[in-house]
């Protein structure tokens, strides 16, 4: 088992790695900007994601409904994966790939955004969310691990963080959303 100062070494590795790809700053600049953009004309963010993404999708949602830094209106964003009885519902009676396209198809709005999470990148149900966001022409922004996965496929911008290792994807996914809520709130702060 590897020391804590290995463990250490190794999430510096990957933060540098992370720091490094430019094209994750490129493609994080369009994500905040389409995000902002439908925001700003009234239309959703949804987020979701399985496992610890689900946390994480919550905690998204939280900050940007709530407040991250500094007050605001409240932002119109919805978590897919935080309704209890709506998730074992749909898992129950369609399956639970569907658990997150059924709310899509619910909440989602044209013009609006869909924020999946996976580590994999091929989290069924996120997959066949980004499927029915694009019947209702939503942008799609994956937030995946090294190299996206199957829902590459299907995201219009793609968050990828330069690693395999669940835990340190997770570490990278946790800076890069803080950073999405910042610049979101303060977009959508300005320009309201």
């Amino acid at each position: 088992m590897p020391s804590f100062s290995s463990y250490l070494h190794n999430s510096l590795a990957v933060l540098q790695l992370t720091l490094d790809d430019q094209s994750l700053a490129v493609n994080m600049e369009h994500a905040i900007h389409a995000t902002e953009a439908a925001l700003s004309k009234g239309q959703p963010l949804l987020v979701c994601g399985n496992g610890g993404s689900a946390s994480d999708a919550q905690h998204i949602a939280g900050e940007l409904v709530g407040r991250f830094l500094i007050e605001r209106k409240a932002l119109n964003v919805i978590c897919l994966s935080d309704n209890a009885a709506v998730l074992t519902a749909l898992a129950n009676d369609y399956g639970y790939e569907t658990v997150f396209s059924r709310q899509v198809e619910a909440y989602g709005q044209g013009g609006g955004v869909l924020l999946g999470l996976s580590t994999s990148g091929n989290s069924a149900n996120v997959i066949q969310a980004f499927i029915k966001a694009k019947e209702y022409n939503m942008t799609t922004i994956a937030l995946t691990g090294k190299g996206g996965g199957k829902l590459a496929n299907y995201a219009d911008i793609l968050l990828e963080a330069p690693s395999n290792a669940t835990p340190l994807i997770q570490q990278i996914h946790l800076m890069i959303y803080h950073y999405f809520c910042q610049e979101v709130e303060k977009r959508c702060a300005n320009s309201w």
